[in-house]
């Protein structure tokens, strides 16, 4: 198996492969332009929802549902059993 050689770094002179330049918005398609309701109609909307301590209300449901509810202790706990005898 052939092992290529590296050209050396501080050779002014060494060959290396030709830069290729990609843009980094090739293949960018922009977005398509959606029709953008009333703002009145939009806080309408929100107001009758209840305004933000509606949506403060949903994330705090995310929350609580998704963490599991908390286990109170019974009563103390137990002594382990001692293994002086050892």
């Amino acid at each position: 198996m052939a092992r290529s050689v590296r050209p050396d770094p501080l050779d002014p002179g060494a060959k290396v492969p030709a830069l290729r330049y990609r843009s980094a918005f090739d293949g960018y398609r922009p977005n398509a332009e959606v029709e953008v309701g009333a703002w009145k109609d939009a806080n309408d909307t929100v107001h009758r929802i209840g305004g933000w301590r509606a949506y403060a209300r949903e994330a705090s449901q995310a929350d609580a549902a998704a963490s599991p509810p908390a286990n109170p202790a019974s009563g103390p706990a137990a002594k382990p059993a001692g293994h002086a005898h050892h």
